[in-house]
C-alpha cells in the first residue's frame, strides 16, 4: 500500500490529531529554535522530529516521512487551531480538564504513581504538569471541533465509493485489511464469604482505633494495604473534585476534617478507611488502607465448576451461548449484549488480531469461528477474581480489501481521502490571509500548499 493511502488510514479523520494526545510534554526543552509561526502558534525544531519518530513508532515504520512532510502537517494543525478561535470555537475549561484527568490517570498506572510521572518527564509538581497537559489539551479540542465543523456536511454516495475503490484496483493499489475477530465472554465472579467480608471490616476498624491513639498512619498502610502504590507514597494521594479517583474515596475525603480517619467504606478495589492529611484550597491530600477480602480456594473451585457445567450445557445444546450469558453472566459490561467484548480503542467490538493484549490473544488466537475457549482463571487490577469461557463470534483472516465484503470499510476510507481533500482545500484559502513566518532552514522545502506564499511564475 503507498504511502499516501497508508496516511489517510493512519491518520483517520481526525487528521493528525493522535499524535498530540500521546502526551507531548517529553523532555520540557529550555532553549530551542522556532521553525515556523502560524498566526500566533509557533512550531518548535524540536516538535518536527519528536512528532516524526512517534508517527514512525505509531506505525511500526509502515510510515516515512520527510522532515518538511512533517513541518506541513504540523502547520496544518497550527492553521486549524488558529482559525478555531477566529471562528469562535467554544472548548470549555471543564471538558479540557476531564481529558487531562484521564491522561493523568492513564499515565500514573503506566508509572504506578503520579509522583513518578511528574519526575520522570522534569515536572516541578502536580499542578506544574496539569498546566502542561491543560495546553496541550485545549489545543487538540480546538483543531477537533474546527475539522468537525470544517467537514460536518461531508457525505459519500455509493457511486463515489465505487469509483474510489475503482480507482485503487486499477493502480494496484488496494489496502490490506488484517486479520479481525469478534469475541464474547461468559463471566462468573468468585466472591467472598460473609464471614471474610466482616474480618476485613473489623480489621480496618481495629487500625482506625489504633491510629487515633497515636499509631502512624503510614506505617499501617505499608503493613497492611494492598493498594500497589503504597510503597511509594504511603497510600497518599492529592485529588481535587475533578480527579479520576473513585467516587467513594473523593466524596468520603472531602467530607473529613484534618487528621480524621473514616469508617471503613466499600468500593469495587475492596474496603478502606481514609485519613485526610492536608487542605489546599479545592484540593486535599489523604492517605488510605486497602484490603481486599480473600476468596478461599473452595470458592475458587466452586465457581470454575459451576462455569464447566455450563459449557458442557452449552456444547451439548441444551442452552446457547447468548442464551447462558444472559441467564448467568455477571460482568455487567457484557451481560446484555450477548457477552461481546468492545474494543477500548475503537470501541467497536472487532479487534486487530496483530494489535491485541499479549493475554487476551494467546486465549483465542487458536480458536475457529463458533468455538469456545476452556474455562480459565482471571483477575481484574481491582482484585476481582473471576471464571470466563470466550467464543469466536466471526473471525477474518489477513485480505485484500473486496468491494462486497468490506464495503464499510471502503465507504469509512473514501470518506476520510474526502474530508482530507475537503480540509486541504480550506487550507489553501486560508492559508492566504493568515500571518505564517517560515524559518530560512524549512523555506527551501517543497510543499504540498503554498505556505511560503510565493506568487506563481
Amino acid at each position: 500500500m503507498p504511502f499516501k493511502i497508508k496516511f489517510i488510514k493512519f491518520i483517520s479523520s481526525t487528521l493528525f490529531i493522535l499524535l498530540f494526545n500521546q502526551i507531548i510534554i517529553a523532555q520540557k526543552v529550555k532553549i530551542d529554535a522556532v521553525g515556523v509561526v502560524v498566526g500566533k502558534n509557533i512550531v518548535l525544531d524540536s516538535d518536527i522530529e519528536k512528532f516524526k519518530l512517534e508517527l514512525e513508532n505509531s506505525s511500526e515504520g509502515k510510515i516515512k516521512i520527510s522532515d518538511c512532510e512533517m513541518l506541513e502537517q504540523l502547520m496544518l494543525q497550527k492553521l486549524l487551531a488558529h482559525h478555531a478561535v477566529v471562528d469562535s470555537i467554544i472548548v470549555s475549561d471543564a471538558e479540557v480538564n476531564d481529558q487531562v484527568e484521564r491522561n493523568i490517570q492513564f499515565f500514573s498506572q503506566e508509572y504506578g504513581s503520579i509522583e513518578k510521572v511528574v519526575e520522570a518527564y522534569g515536572f516541578n509538581d502536580l499542578e506544574d504538569l496539569k498546566k502542561e497537559l491543560f495546553g496541550i489539551e485545549k489545543e487538540n479540542s480546538l483543531i477537533q471541533k474546527e475539522q468537525r465543523q470544517i467537514t460536518e456536511n461531508i457525505d459519500v454516495t455509493p457511486e463515489e465509493i465505487r469509483i474510489y475503490f475503482n480507482g485503487l484496483e486499477e493502480k494496484g493499489e488496494l489496502p490490506e485489511f488484517p486479520a479481525e475477530i469478534q469475541i464474547a465472554q461468559l463471566v462468573l465472579n468468585a466472591e467472598a464469604t460473609q464471614e471474610e467480608l466482616d474480618r476485613v471490616v473489623n480489621k480496618l476498624l481495629k487500625i482506625k482505633k489504633e491510629v487515633e491513639a497515636g499509631s502512624s498512619f503510614k506505617m499501617k498502610a505499608i503493613i497492611n494495604s494492598n493498594d500497589p502504590g503504597v510503597t511509594d507514597n504511603g497510600g497518599r494521594y492529592t485529588i481535587d473534585k475533578n480527579s479520576t479517583f473513585i467516587k467513594e474515596f473523593k466524596e468520603t475525603a472531602f467530607s473529613l476534617d484534618v487528621d480524621q480517619v473514616s469508617e471503613p467504606i466499600k468500593s469495587k478495589f475492596g474496603y478502606h478507611i481514609i485519613q485526610l492529611n492536608q487542605i489546599r484550597g479545592e484540593t486535599r491530600v489523604a492517605s488510605h488502607i486497602l484490603i481486599q477480602p480473600e476468596i478461599p480456594q473452595e470458592k475458587l473451585d466452586e465457581t470454575k465448576e459451576k462455569l464447566e457445567k455450563i459449557k458442557k450445557d452449552i456444547d451439548t445444546g441444551v442452552i446457547t451461548f447468548d442464551e447462558a450469558v444472559k441467564k448467568y453472566s455477571e460482568d455487567k459490561d457484557t451481560k446484555n449484549n450477548g457477552g461481546l467484548i468492545v474494543n477500548p480503542y475503537s470501541g467497536e467490538s472487532t479487534f486487530d488480531l496483530t494489535r491485541m493484549d499479549p493475554a487476551l490473544y494467546a486465549r483465542v488466537n487458536n480458536l475457529q469461528k463458533g468455538e469456545m475457549s476452556d474455562v480459565f482463571y482471571d483477575e481484574e487490577r481491582e482484585g476481582k477474581k473471576m471464571y470466563k469461557v470466550m467464543i469466536m463470534k466471526d473471525r477474518t483472516n489477513t485480505h485484500i480489501a473486496d468491494m462486497v465484503d468490506d464495503y464499510v470499510k471502503v465507504q469509512n476510507l473514501a470518506l476520510q481521502k474526502k474530508k482530507q481533500e475537503t480540509i486541504a482545500k480550506w487550507s489553501r484559502e486560508k492559508i492566504g490571509d493568515t500571518y505564517i513566518k517560515i524559518s530560512e532552514e524549512f523555506r527551501k522545502c517543497t510543499f504540498d500548499k503554498n505556505w511560503t506564499k510565493e506568487i506563481a511564475n
